[in-house]
């Protein structure tokens, strides 16, 4: 990417960098209590209102851990061949999502009583992961957190081909290029969505609706959390003393990516207008890509001290991801009148059976899935860093 293979790559961290684990249970715990709060739970605190960007977080995670996995190999000076570079990454990127996705979504084509919503888009269109960027029925909401798996795997299509035009003949300049490319051209572009397609809906009810269809969902609009993951895998990688003063500055990097996500949950607060739709994204991206160096730093706690209870979270926040709303709705549908109403006794009983259902899920077929990638693949360099990737 950028020019500089003659350097010498920090130590590589422990098995499980307790940051990442952190934040991934962050993230999925931030989603969870968001969606929670859909089966009548009001939970305490305005933050739960912005679970959404758990998902934000996901990509910023995805982006930096799957990019550094892409590129470690030209930053060791070690340039691979594209067909098996290529080859494993698509094969690694299948065994980890598919087993996992593929049983959940048989599940709700097979038992449509388990949908948390009456309606589904088309078979095919999960199959294809393209439902977040073709027209649907807004009632067919059955799985439609899908999405966010839709955004990844247009990602895994496209990082190689550009990392490996970029790394073939490494230039600053082009890597600064592309990614200012990736990052203008999604605020035009949802600059000009908003004023063609959303401006004249403003103040209806339609807005919600169009809102999510264009700018929510789409890969095209939502690639700013990848794009400053990968960048922070290229510093990383390419600019070792640039990543030795960040990674110096750990606990300046937390309260500067705090204060950013606050700026950006005000500019997205409700349902944003032109401000937040063209500016609120990259600034909530870049917020979080510093927190996310803020916790990889050993300067800082989240970076040195392991939360109890994190890694394993971090663990199943795939298939709690997956299945979470299958398990509040069932709950709902069978419990919810008999519960009473009882805040905790939701809480803890709703929650409670996400992580047993994720818990069966992930022994049963995620892990499984994993361990055939292991013995089928060569194992990646610095693995340790990517407990879920």
């Amino acid at each position: 990417m950028i020019a500089s293979h003659s350097m010498t790559l920090s130590a590589p961290p422990s098995a499980r960098a307790p940051g990442p684990d952190l934040l991934r249970a962050v993230a999925i715990a931030w989603i969870m209590l968001y969606h929670l709060e859909s089966y009548g739970l009001r939970l305490p605190g305005r933050l739960i209102a912005y679970g959404w960007m758990g998902v934000d977080l996901f990509f910023v995670l995805s982006g930096y851990l799957i990019g550094w996995q892409l590129l470690r190999p030209w930053a060791l000076g070690t340039p691979p061949a594209w067909r098996p570079w290529w080859t494993q990454f698509m094969l690694r990127r299948a065994l980890r999502i598919l087993p996992a996705y593929g049983t959940v979504l048989a599940l709700y084509v097979l038992l449509p009583a388990s949908r948390e919503a009456e309606l589904m888009r088309p078979l095919w269109q999960f199959l294809t992961f393209t439902i977040n960027v073709l027209p649907g029925a807004p009632e067919a909401r059955a799985f439609s957190h899908a999405w966010s798996l839709c955004v990844e795997e247009h990602f895994y299509l496209l990082l190689p081909p550009v990392a490996w035009w970029l790394a073939r003949r490494p230039a600053a300049g082009k890597t600064v290029a592309a990614a200012l490319g990736v990052l203008l051209g999604g605020m035009l572009l949802r600059a000009w969505l908003w004023r063609q397609e959303l401006a004249p809906l403003q103040g209806q009810g339609a807005y919600v609706e169009r809102f999510i269809a264009l700018i929510y969902m789409p890969s095209p609009v939502r690639l700013d959390g990848l794009l400053m993951g990968v960048m922070l895998a290229v510093v990383r990688g390419f600019r070792p003393a640039w990543w030795a003063a960040l990674m110096a500055r750990g606990t300046l990097l937390l309260g500067a990516g705090m204060a950013g996500l606050a700026l950006a949950m005000w500019l997205l607060r409700g349902v944003p207008d032109f401000a937040g739709i063209v500016f609120g994204y990259p600034l909530l991206s870049c917020s979080l890509a510093c927190v996310l160096a803020g916790c990889l730093s050993e300067q800082s706690w989240p970076g040195r001290w392991r939360v109890p209870g994190a890694a394993a979270l971090a663990t199943l926040a795939f298939s709690l991801y997956l299945t979470h709303k299958q398990v509040y709705h069932a709950l709902d549908a069978y419990l919810g009148d008999a519960l009473g109403g009882s805040p905790v006794l939701v809480f803890c009983l709703y929650n409670g059976a996400a992580l047993l259902a994720a818990a069966a899920l992930y022994w049963l077929v995620e892990r499984p899935g994993l361990r055939l990638r292991t013995r089928l693949l060569a194992p990646v360099p610095g693995q340790g860093l990517q407990p879920s990737a």
